[in-house]
């Protein structure tokens, strides 16, 4: 795939969650939520500040990052689905690549 953000943005593949409950119930397919749950595959170059300075990103791809529910745009690239959002749509960090 070659695609790279711009910017701010960085582009996130969906983490699925699992199909049963702790208890062991089986959750239909219909019934799950979109999961708000990711791993950061490719990010931009940063904010560019007013005076042309740019700040890079918090964000290294391969994070495991959480989001909000409806936070960025779903695009498709060779079949597979993933989210364009910027940097402040993530709320946080779950596990780094580099830890």
């Amino acid at each position: 795939m070659k695609f790279r953000p711009l910017h701010d943005r960085v582009l996130v593949r969906r983490i699925e969650q699992e199909e049963k409950t702790a208890g062991g119930i089986i959750i239909p397919d219909t019934a799950k939520e979109k999961p708000m749950e990711g791993e950061v595959t490719a990010i931009g170059t940063g904010t560019r500040l007013e005076d042309g300075k740019i700040i890079p990103l918090d964000v290294k791809v391969g994070d495991r990052i959480l989001f909000g529910k409806w936070s960025g745009t779903e695009v498709k690239f060779d079949g597979e689905e993933f989210l364009v959002m910027k940097e402040s749509d993530i709320m946080g960090i779950v596990s780094s690549k580099a830890a």
